[in-house]
């Protein structure tokens, strides 16, 4: 089977992100020329989602804050994703974005990109030039290739490709994307960072706490659909998660459970989206919040202190 039920994951994700985006949780312009399918979720799974996205977008800002506009994004398994054209409405100035996914998947993303007017127009650079192959897009400081992260050498020629500056400040995002990867693979990728970089933050968001039976059901439905968790083992609690950054040449760490997340979002946003949808479980929410957790690691001190202390 292989790694087609782990790239079907980001056709799952798309939808549950456009269904909450139409019910009014986050606004989001572009994730309608990704997804048509609008697929009714469960209100838990519409309120994971939200802190997911606000949680992963609030320490997207606090570095861009700290880096300024010569920081770079690196967006591993990107999908559908649309945080370039997000961060380019708030008139927020980088150097480079580099979307990173399977093949099959960015083959599918460029091919979205270029038949939309709205998302080709935001990221033609000034030459207005748009270079294409089968897999890969690069214009203007938007590039989207297709790459298969567990191999090195692949991965660091299509950086080079779009145009990565190995000096400047880099923010990795990853989410639910390690879990699928074996851990000597991303042990490898760490240490390839952390030695490559001069100065980097990563952003991870899977899962965690998963030695219980909650967990083990969530395991169960992700095999039962021939997801491979070849990394699940460091989603066994939040300090597996932080040694991982540690013992690949991380200066530092910190990690939350969505639980926390959740909490430290403003309260004026938390009893909006709160009033969407009625939830009569909340003992379930607060399952799922504990079994998913957003882990950040830095390579120098700057960001250090770019984490929950001051709230999400």
């Amino acid at each position: 089977m292989g790694d087609e039920p782990v790239m079907a994951t980001n056709d799952d994700a798309s939808e549950c992100k456009r269904g909450a985006v139409q019910l009014g949780y986050w606004e989001d312009k572009y994730i309608s020329f990704f997804v048509k399918q609008i697929v009714k979720k469960a209100p838990e799974i519409n309120r994971g989602y939200f802190a997911r996205v606000r949680g992963v977008e609030t320490l997207v800002q606090k570095f861009l804050s700290k880096s300024g506009s010569c920081a770079q994004i690196i967006n591993f398994g990107c999908g559908f994703d649309t945080l370039y054209w997000k961060l380019k409405d708030e008139g927020l100035q980088i150097s480079n974005y580099i979307d990173v996914d399977f093949p099959t998947v960015t083959a599918r993303k460029c091919y979205m990109i270029k038949r939309n007017k709205q998302l080709l127009d935001k990221i033609h650079g000034e030459d207005g030039e748009v270079r294409l192959s089968s897999t890969d897009m690069h214009a203007g400081n938007y590039h989207c290739i297709g790459a298969d992260m567990r191999n090195l050498h692949q991965l660091e020629t299509k950086l080079s490709q779009a145009e990565i500056n190995f000096s400047k400040p880099t923010l990795f995002i990853a989410e639910c994307v390690l879990v699928y990867i074996e851990n000597d693979c991303v042990n490898r990728l760490l240490s390839w960072i952390s030695s490559k970089f001069q100065s980097a933050m990563f952003i991870n968001y899977e899962m965690c706490n998963m030695n219980d039976t909650f967990g083990d059901v969530m395991l169960g439905n992700l095999k039962a659909r021939g997801c491979n968790l070849a990394g699940i083992s460091c989603c066994k609690n939040l300090e597996t998660q932080k040694l991982r950054y540690l013992n690949n040449g991380w200066l530092g760490s910190n990690a939350w459970d969505m639980v926390q997340v959740y909490h430290d979002l403003s309260e004026t946003e938390r009893h909006r989206i709160e009033k969407i949808e009625f939830l009569d479980e909340q003992e379930l929410l607060v399952q799922l919040f504990q079994h998913y957790c957003i882990s950040i690691g830095w390579l120098t001190p700057e960001f250090a202190d770019v984490n929950c202390s001051g709230g999400f």
